[in-house]
């Protein structure tokens, strides 16, 4: 990865019941130039939330942030 406008970014995922178990974090890690690390989770059978760390070029984890969103999964941005 570039040096030049890399950035960190923490958002909360909420994932509808289709996605639980589809390899959401994998695909980010490897569709997009971002490092993944989770925080947080708590994953049920019918819900579930992710603490998500993404680090990387800025438009690399803006495009990883509307992939998601563009799936369902709902995308907060943390501070």
């Amino acid at each position: 990865m570039r040096n030049c406008n890399m950035s960190k970014k923490t958002v909360h995922l909420t994932f509808p019941e289709e996605l639980i178990q589809e390899p959401v974090i994998y695909r980010i890690g490897h569709e997009f130039r971002v490092v993944t690390s989770i925080f947080l989770a708590s994953v049920g059978e019918k819900e579930g939330w992710i603490d998500l760390g993404l680090e990387g070029d800025d438009q690399e984890i803006q495009k990883s942030i509307e992939y998601m969103k563009s799936m369902g999964i709902r995308v907060a941005e943390k501070a």
